[in-house]
């Protein structure tokens, strides 16, 4: 039995080192990453150039390209003859919480394989400087066992956020919450004259909700279990959208 890691921290992250000892007992592992870091890279694949694949040792191997390029890699080629049956990627070096998922490459690395067909787990370390994995890796190697001992619904992915500094409170399963970053666009000058920008932004607030995951770690220091699903159709819009005129045009049912 196999069991595939990645991440989008690269391939040398000390979160991905953790989640391969956790899940070790669990199968044979083989290692997938990112030859370096593809933070927020989010679903990119590389449709428009080669990819470079460097096997360091035996069922590791660093790609060039995106976390999604790393699952297609490993299931269309590196795996072929025998895919995983469970696909786990992080732990990342930073919370993937509320509107995170649309932007982390982590999660697309799960999502990737989800498309694909295999079930999927993301696991992310809510902090932004010290990152002691011991509590989140446990917890991985516990969450890992109990996924390849219970089938996920098709087209679904576990996303986990441990809390840090020191053990969780226990652990919760979720719903997305909602939070937002201070927006900032810093523009500083090349030697040359020319502009240059950073996008980013310091500031940090989330929605205190029961039940989403902001508030399961931010408020209750407890690890966050949020299933997502691919189907992003807002359902409950399906029968107001079918009652507008369009001008000239006819709606088939």
């Amino acid at each position: 039995m196999r069991i595939l890691v990645s991440n989008d921290d690269g391939i040398a992250s000390k979160g991905l080192q953790a989640l391969v000892e956790a899940v070790s007992p669990l199968a044979e592992v083989w290692v997938v990453a990112p030859e370096t870091e593809q933070s927020a890279a989010s679903h990119a694949l590389s449709l428009h150039r080669p990819l470079r694949v460097r096997e360091q040792r035996p069922r590791w191997f660093a790609v060039d390209g995106t976390p999604a390029d790393c699952v297609y890699m490993a299931v269309h080629h590196l795996m072929k003859d025998e895919l995983p049956r469970l696909v786990v990627s992080g732990i990342n070096h930073g919370p993937n919480l509320a509107d995170d998922v649309i932007y982390s490459g982590t999660v697309a690395a799960a999502m990737e394989a989800v498309l694909l067909g295999l079930p999927a787990v993301a696991f992310s370390l809510v902090s932004r400087r010290q990152f002691d994995f011991e509590h989140a890796a446990r917890f991985a190697g516990a969450l890992a066992q109990a996924a390849l001992k219970n089938p996920l619904p098709p087209r679904t992915l576990l996303n986990v956020n441990v809390p840090s500094h020191g053990p969780p409170e226990g652990y919760q399963v979720t719903r997305l919450g909602r939070h937002h970053y201070k927006g900032e666009v810093a523009e500083l000058t090349d030697p040359r004259g020319r502009s240059y920008y950073w996008l980013g932004g310091s500031g940090y607030e989330h929605e205190s909700a029961p039940g989403t995951d902001v508030t399961a770690v931010h408020d209750h220091r407890r690890i966050s279990i949020t299933p997502l699903q691919l189907d992003l159709t807002e359902h409950q819009l399906l029968d107001t959208l079918r009652g507008w005129n369009l001008e000239g045009f006819s709606q088939v049912s």
